[in-house]
């Protein structure tokens, strides 16, 4: 990798959520709601108000449960 490749890479930290003690299902809430609590101070540090911030994710979530289409189990 080049010095200009490395420094296109953006410098960003990202929240580990613990991964004992917890079941799968909080487990999983955990790692969604870090993701998103990082994605937003992200969006703000760019600039972005807290309305942008709310109708940009509302809109990303929807998309994504809209689009969810669960398995149908097998007989």
């Amino acid at each position: 990798m080049s010095d200009t490749d490395e420094s296109s890479e953006p410098d960003v930290f990202v929240t580990e959520f613990p991964k004992k003690g917890f079941g799968i299902v909080d487990y999983l809430q955990g790692r969604v709601h870090f993701s998103i609590m990082d994605q937003m101070k992200l969006m703000h540090k760019s600039g972005m108000s807290q309305a942008e911030i709310k109708k940009t994710l509302l809109a990303s979530i929807t998309e994504i449960i809209d689009s969810f289409e669960p398995e149908s189990k097998s007989p």
